[in-house]
């Protein structure tokens, strides 16, 4: 690369004190018990885990349920794959312009709605109740895909790895429930859309809980976060905040 840039390399681009600095720095990592040292902290990661496995089960459940539904099966997978290429692009313009928690709470609840109104078609509209099961699969996908970028950015660098990596591990909760919310169906037909719709009405509203990051710039530290309004922490939860900062920054330091 230096040859076709036309530029002589140095004889030696790293010492080996600053090998040695950089092996450790990535070694370094933070504990995941700082999840739950800061009762801000644990409540946006028990909320964030909540809307993770409700949105995974309205996800697996409304795929896994396809076969249940009125007329061609081959069709209607091929419908259900195809809506979430524009739930991605949809998804990608809304967190460029919108904010992220009214989206999420929005689309949640809307497909939340769609599921529930399942109950008042008639048994003969099959076509109509397809289409809205459609519709339900495009808010959950919607949601789902910005899920990991709002999430990602409610926790601040020390922590944003391991806070997505908990909080999502959640949605492998939601996807072993899931065919157990489809087999409902051999009690009452719409059972299933009903328990999923109210699930997915149910995050909409948790959702909102959580604070707003659109155009704010990301945490660098715990003390950046953004508090819940309701959850002020108390001054013993700032005393630990600030001596978990301080633990964080010598171990990067070392």
């Amino acid at each position: 690369m230096a040859k076709k840039n036309g530029i002589t390399p140095p004889a030696e681009l790293f010492t080996n004190d600053e090998l040695q600095h950089i092996q450790n720095k990535h070694r370094k990592s933070v504990p995941v018990t700082q999840l739950i040292k800061s009762r801000n902290i644990l409540v946006i990661t028990v909320i964030s885990m909540l809307i993770w496995m409700i949105v995974a089960i309205g996800y697996y459940g409304l795929s896994l349920n396809v076969p249940n539904l009125h007329g061609n099966d081959y069709l209607n997978c091929f419908l259900f794959g195809a809506i979430e290429i524009p739930s991605y692009i949809s998804s990608w313009l809304l967190l460029r312009n919108c904010p992220r928690r009214l989206s999420h709470a929005g689309i949640l609840a809307l497909s939340g709605c769609v599921l529930l109104f399942m109950n008042l078609i008639p048994s003969n509209l099959s076509i109509f109740s397809t289409v809205l099961v459609l519709i339900g699969k495009l808010g959950n996908a919607w949601a789902y895909s910005m899920l990991y970028v709002y999430i990602s950015e409610l926790y601040p660098t020390p922590l944003r790895n391991t806070g997505v990596g908990v909080t999502s591990m959640a949605s492998r909760t939601g996807s072993i429930i899931s065919p157990y919310i489809v087999l409902l169906g051999s009690y009452q037909e719409n059972l299933p859309f009903i328990v999923m719709g109210v699930l997915m009405v149910l995050s909409g509203i948790v959702i909102l809980f959580l604070p707003e990051t659109f155009n704010m710039p990301l945490p660098d530290t715990i003390d950046q976060m953004q508090i819940i309004k309701w959850c002020k922490s108390s001054h013993s939860d700032s005393t630990q905040t600030r001596e978990n900062n301080v633990v964080i920054l010598k171990e990067e330091m070392l």
